[in-house]
């Protein structure tokens, strides 16, 4: 059959015109879906056609080869990363093998033809990732997976910190961890610390100020108004109610922090310039560029705004004259309040600086990874990204997922699209920024829903997610620049790639060195069977939950689904199946257990009859500690037997999402005794293994 000319427009614009449903069957993308996104992406002028495409990335050992297009003679100048310039003339049509040798990096490439010029950015990148020396020599490690707000502490105000975050560190270490896995610690909104979901952040690039630790800052110490403040009962009793609430008050720890830091604040601003701290935050500044300047300006303008009217939650509802960074009203306002948005960049240089003491105290105790970051697939769609650089998202679309067996709609994140199309023509600057920013100070990234280098599923504004398709992103580009960043910084790479994985994708992220995650429930077999230690692979990461499942307690004794009754999840009978289903999983696991000697023989080897214990957990700790996987994390919920969930998917104002805190204060936790033995018991089994 003839391709329509629609078809042909949806596919050059990498739109795919089928998708596979849950099923395994083949099914076929509207009409209407397909004009929608083309008139999102809105094609039409990408500019004057060039010689060359803006960007071009050779990986590994391929031939580093271009054609030119068009007539004639063009000139051409190769300058390198290192400043070496190579030049010369091609003839238009012709293959033109680039100079060697050229080494990894990114280079500029120049075509010339009388007046006219034509700029390329050539990218040599290595094929794999990073990977430190010690996982390199075979060595598997074990961490904590963290969700940094949790943390309960005797000192923090509320919500886990970085102050909290040095402890763990250190208590880690002595107990033989390895590293510590974060949740994104993406800048957020100050103005509306409720809206605190850390995969709908408002930049990818700066840090959320909330996990300031303020006791730790000089300013704060030596501020006498700062002091006279924090020494009041008044004061002293809101931190201490924020400290014992059960779930994180995120109104009352932002206003408690914004106040102590406005005093510290006014105590930074008279030091001389000449200051050493002035100096390094003056660095920091210029070095943030733009990017730092208008993600403060979106903090202040947010907080005025919403001030002013409480709808005004973020730019979309904001009057029409402020919802753009280079708008005249804003750039007057930002002219007029350059005090303010000092204030702001200095609450990202105070988080910078916090969160690399706490890489640095991680490379002193000798972990080889230390801390991981975890990457957000977007941001928000009143983020201060979209808000400065509405050219690079397609702000009439969001991201999400096709409709499967327990979204029959499917799902709608919230988070516009990064463009593809954009992205090449900038020569992939904002993912090499986006790389760079979150691979500092860590030494691993955790990529969310990692098939996103792959593929996206788009969804046009107004519709529901059955109406969406996919839209292709240069996988292998992005792998490369990737790796070469990854080269760079010395941070491995873990992708989440849990849920339903493209096949054409598997084999790029295993050869480009970028690690799975395992999941211990989700790792059966089709005949329902658990694996076994030894069949997970080495180039992965076991754990036995994430953020978006059940613990281990809530797991066993099926507390996931009695909240989910309890919240309205299930509609009519649809819980009843899946209590069926748990029942079968825990039997498999119990199997698994006694297969490979995790428990003793004489064990009851009926799950039903058998109730989460500390022998139990113990056990399964044992197992996920002889997997083949390099790399193990554990989450403290799971030492600690909790069952109630950190998130629940789906889920808006049923249930408190990322407010959940740990039941015990980290001095309580690594003085536990059965913590100590169960950690004691992984560290042997990952040595031993």
């Amino acid at each position: 059959m003839k391709e329509s000319s629609l078809d042909k427009a949806a596919r050059a614009a990498g739109i795919s015109l089928h998708f596979t449903d849950v099923n395994g069957e083949i099914q076929s993308i509207s009409d209407e879906t397909k004009r929608a996104l083309l008139a999102v992406m809105d094609n039409a002028d990408r500019g004057k056609k060039s010689p060359l495409p803006p960007v071009v990335v050779f990986s590994g050992r391929t031939k580093r080869q271009l054609t030119p297009r068009g007539r004639g003679v063009y000139h051409w100048q190769l300058r390198s990363e290192n400043g070496n310039v190579f030049e010369g003339e091609v003839q238009g049509e012709a293959l033109f093998t680039l100079p060697s040798p050229l080494g990894q990096g990114y280079h500029q490439l120049t075509l010339s033809q009388g007046r006219q010029q034509w700029h390329m950015r050539i990218i040599v990148t290595p094929r794999r990732c990073y990977l430190p020396p010690a996982l390199r020599a075979g060595e598997k490690r074990w961490g904590a997976l963290v969700q940094l707000y949790t943390l309960r502490s005797a000192t923090n105000w509320g919500i886990g910190d970085f102050g909290d975050l040095q402890q763990m560190l250190e208590q880690l270490a002595a107990q033989g961890g390895d590293f510590v896995g974060l949740n994104p610690l993406h800048a957020l909104y100050p103005a509306s610390p409720d809206f605190a979901s850390p995969y709908s952040p408002s930049s990818r690039r700066w840090l959320n100020i909330i996990y300031i630790d303020v006791a730790q800052v000089v300013d704060f110490q030596q501020s006498a108004a700062a002091q006279r403040w924090w020494k009041s009962a008044k004061t002293q009793r809101a931190v201490a109610k924020a400290r014992d609430e059960e779930w994180v008050d995120y109104d009352a720890v932002m206003a408690l922090k914004l106040t102590a830091l406005r005093h510290a604040w006014a105590q930074f601003q008279p030091r001389d310039k000449d200051d050493e701290d002035k100096r390094v935050f003056a660095a920091f500044v210029q070095e943030g560029g733009d990017s730092l300047y208008y993600q403060a300006a979106y903090d202040g303008l947010q907080a005025e705004r919403r001030a002013e009217n409480a709808q005004h939650w973020g730019w979309p509802a904001w009057p029409e004259d402020w919802r753009n960074s280079q708008l005249p009203e804003v750039q007057r306002w930002c002219e007029q309040h350059k005090d303010e948005i000092a204030f702001w960049q200095w609450l990202q240089y105070l988080a910078q600086q916090q969160f690399s003491r706490c890489w640095q105290i991680s490379q002193t105790r000798g972990m080889s990874v230390g801390l991981y970051r975890d990457l957000a697939v977007g941001v928000a769609e009143g983020s201060a990204e979209t808000w400065h650089d509405p050219e690079l998202y397609r702000l009439h679309a969001s991201v999400g997922a096709p409709p499967d067996r327990l979204g029959p709609l499917g799902q709608y994140w919230g988070l516009p699209p990064m463009d593809p199309h954009v992205m090449q023509a900038r020569g992939y600057q904002p993912f090499i920024d986006m790389l760079r920013a979150n691979m500092r100070d860590c030494g691993a990234l955790r990529i969310d829903h990692v098939m996103s280098l792959l593929r996206l599923w788009w969804v046009p504004a107004g519709e529901t997610a059955d109406k969406g398709a996919y839209v292709a992103y240069p996988v292998e580009d992005l792998l490369g620049i990737l790796a070469l960043e990854s080269q760079r910084q010395r941070c491995m790479v873990i992708g989440e790639d849990l849920g339903t994985v493209p096949k054409e994708i598997v084999s790029l992220l295993r050869n480009s060195g970028i690690f799975s995650w395992k999941v211990l429930w989700f790792e059966q077999q089709h005949d329902g069977k658990y694996r076994t230690p030894d069949e997970y692979p080495r180039q992965s990461i076991a754990s036995a939950s994430t953020h978006d499942l059940p613990t281990l307690s809530g797991f066993w004794e099926a507390g996931d689904l009695l909240l989910g009754e309890k919240i309205g999840l299930y509609p009519g009978d649809a819980v009843q199946p899946l209590h069926q289903q748990r029942a079968a999983q825990k039997q498999a696991l119990l199997n698994v257990l006694h297969q490979a000697g995790s428990l003793p023989v004489s064990s009851p080897r009926q799950a039903d009859k058998l109730p989460m214990s500390p022998r139990l957990n113990q056990a399964i700790h044992r197992f996920l500690a002889n997997t083949h996987s390099t790399l193990l994390g554990l989450q403290p919920e799971d030492w600690l037997g909790m069952t109630t969930p950190v998130n629940v998917p789906g889920t808006v104002d049923q249930y408190p999402n990322w407010r959940r805190k740990l039941t015990q204060p980290l001095e309580e936790i690594f003085a536990n005794t059965e913590v100590k033995k169960l950690l004691k018991t992984v560290s042997q089994q990952r040595k031993a293994n």
